[in-house]
């Protein structure tokens, strides 16, 4: 039931959603898996729509470098709070009826069903490929729905894994090459890219829409290219 805070906070997209939509956002819960340059914008714009409850989850500490595009961290964070807690003090103060879980600390095999235990969408916000496929193997182990976004420079990809219904990560992904060392990219493409993300998770918890489902959206900012690749 949605309170008269509610319904006045989020009037301008009960227009798009309805009460129904907004009360299954205000029921949901999803983990966000890395809150560095996309999982900043993708839980900012979670805790905004009214999604009840929002798992962070990193291992990291925010660092200088991270400023151009890691909006959820300021200077007073680096070298000292963890992202996730980082992240849970600006967005409790910025929607209070949201509830924000953390967990800092790396998943893996021995950790990944207790962490993730609840959990009705993930949005894997990550940089790496190791972790990824660890996502994917829950997600499809678990039947939950895996939104996978990555940015690099000013190219960035978008697609939603439903298990039993599209291709999973691993098999989107089948030969793919980690890279070492740092990579270029710009803030705004993270915000462009996380932005999308976000709206995934939307169109999957209220049914708005059309998700990306066995689609791989692919991004160029610098050209203002938007391909959408069929994974059939």
């Amino acid at each position: 039931m949605l309170s008269e805070k509610e319904l006045e906070r989020y009037d301008r997209q009960i227009m798009i959603l309805g009460k129904e939509g907004q009360e299954k956002l205000k029921n949901s819960k999803v983990a966000v898996v890395g809150v560095g340059g996309l999982g900043s914008p993708v839980a900012y714009y979670l805790a905004a729509a009214g999604i009840g409850t929002i798992l962070l989850i990193d291992e990291q500490t925010p660092e200088l470098s991270n400023l151009n595009r890691q909006i959820l961290h300021w200077e007073e964070d680096l070298e000292k709070n963890p992202k996730p807690l980082s992240a849970k003090w600006k967005l409790e103060r910025f929607n209070s009826e949201v509830r924000i879980e953390t967990f800092v600390g790396r998943l893996d095999e021995s950790n990944i069903d207790d962490v993730l235990a609840g959990v009705d969408i993930i949005v894997d916000c990550l940089d790496n490929f190791e972790t990824r496929f660890l996502l994917d193997d829950y997600s499809q182990r678990k039947r939950v729905p895996l939104v996978h976004g990555a940015v690099e420079g000013t190219f960035g990809q978008v697609t939603t894994v439903v298990p039993g219904i599209t291709k999973s990560l691993r098999e989107i992904f089948p030969n793919i090459k980690e890279k070492s060392g740092k990579f270029p990219i710009l803030g705004a493409t993270a915000g462009v890219i996380g932005s999308i993300q976000t709206m995934e998770v939307i169109k999957l918890l209220t049914g708005i829409g059309e998700p990306l489902l066995n689609k791989l959206l692919l991004v160029d900012l610098a050209f203002n290219t938007f391909d959408v690749v069929d994974l059939r």
